[in-house]
């Protein structure tokens, strides 16, 4: 067997500016733990649910973090559409794959908690599977794929968007589909695992609400208007001027591509388990705007023992070749990185914010601190980096 290489583990992204706000991971967790709880989760849900939505702001995803504590998730609660109080009920079970039903309770945590039963399952089987429908919105699909990653497996996560409808066919008038987020996770590199988390659209809406909130323009490719005219304004999106493209950009440089994943999503998280489609006759109804809402949300979660599947059981140390060839591949003439895979960059961010605080932007600070989170007479103790 060859001898086994030592890939580097370095940080070369460049730093960000200072942001206004460095806030102690584990406060953070505490302080929106504790906010949950009053909305009604049981304390162990509630971290779960915590540490999920934290998540996106700790790996440097913050369209899918505290960003949206109060757009969606109060929201949700407050009107009913999700329940703090719900126990998942499990409708079909036949070893290695079940069907669960949700019966709306907070994604965050209930997608967390149906990994880690895959995870039990395969465990058993080699394989584990669990279906889910009644679910609501549950973060960075990333995060519940790396459950399975961190116990050594293969973890796949798929959501459609239950009964939205935001994105048409290439070449369609009417929305069918949402953003369809998919997710693969693997270990790879120690500390350093695979994840693959991705919208099947460009990006997802909250990349677009981030970009306007901060009076920024974004790329051309993200929206385009009815004539599939590049948008680079973000707000056009919310006035119904824009939509999103799908991964692929347009029906001539790929966007069936991205079209048939969100479809693939479709089939995987709501056509196994029973949930709302955005493809429905109701879609042909619609005027060209988005219509329906996020809820009867599907899920896939599936975890594959590879070590116990695969023949020799080396796999452990296939995928540190695997990946390790990647992150020792040199850099392109001219490029200003190293390449490097799903998940790398993540895990640094990770590593850097757990260890000197995580970025909040100013205006989110003032939210959160107006929501009861932190208590403006103990910040200085607890954050740095431009402290108010």
């Amino acid at each position: 067997m060859p001898e086994r290489r030592y890939h580097r583990v370095t940080t070369t992204t460049p730093r960000p500016e200072a942001p206004t706000a460095l806030v102690g991971h584990e406060r953070l967790l505490d302080a929106v733990t504790g906010l949950f709880t009053r909305r009604g989760l049981p304390l162990p849900r509630a971290r779960t649910a915590a540490e999920a939505l934290c998540h996106g702001d700790l790996v440097g995803f913050p369209s899918h973090g505290l960003f949206n504590l109060e757009r969606l998730y109060l929201p949700l609660l407050e009107t009913g559409r999700c329940d703090p109080w719900a126990e998942p009920v499990t409708v079909r079970d036949l070893g290695a794959c079940a069907v669960v039903d949700h019966r709306r309770a907070l994604g965050l945590w209930a997608a967390a908690e149906a990994m880690d039963d895959a995870v039990a399952r395969a465990r058993r089987h080699g394989i584990g599977l669990v279906a889910v429908r009644g679910a609501t919105h549950f973060g960075c699909a990333g995060f519940h794929a790396a459950r399975a990653a961190a116990a050594g497996m293969v973890g796949v996560v798929a959501a459609n968007c239950g009964g939205q409808r935001l994105v048409p066919a290439p070449g369609g008038s009417l929305p069918l589909l949402g953003t369809n987020p998919l997710s693969v996770a693997a270990p790879a590199l120690p500390g350093r695992p695979f994840v693959l988390d991705m919208s099947t659209t460009t990006v997802p809406t909250g990349r677009l609400r981030l970009a306007e909130r901060d009076g920024a323009p974004v790329p051309e490719g993200w929206l385009e208007d009815e004539h599939g005219t590049p948008v680079t304004d973000p707000g056009a999106y919310d006035r119904s001027q824009a939509r999103l493209r799908w991964l692929g950009g347009t029906p001539q440089t790929g966007a069936y591509k991205g079209f048939g994943l969100g479809l693939a999503v479709e089939v995987l998280a709501a056509g196994l388990s029973g949930s709302a489609t955005g493809p429905a006759p109701e879609a042909l109804t619609g005027d060209g705007r988005a219509q329906g809402v996020d809820d009867g949300v599907g899920f896939l979660l599936l975890a594959v023992d590879a070590a116990r599947l695969r023949p020799g059981g080396d796999f452990t140390d296939a995928m540190r070749d695997l990946f390790g060839t990647v992150a020792d591949c040199p850099p392109a003439a001219g490029s200003d990185g190293e390449p490097r895979y799903p998940g790398w960059w993540e895990a640094e961010r990770s590593l850097r914010h757990r260890r000197e605080g995580v970025p909040l932007p100013a205006g989110l600070y003032e939210e959160l601190t107006a929501l009861g989170l932190f208590d403006d007479a103990e910040d200085e103790g607890h954050t740095g980096g431009g402290v108010r």
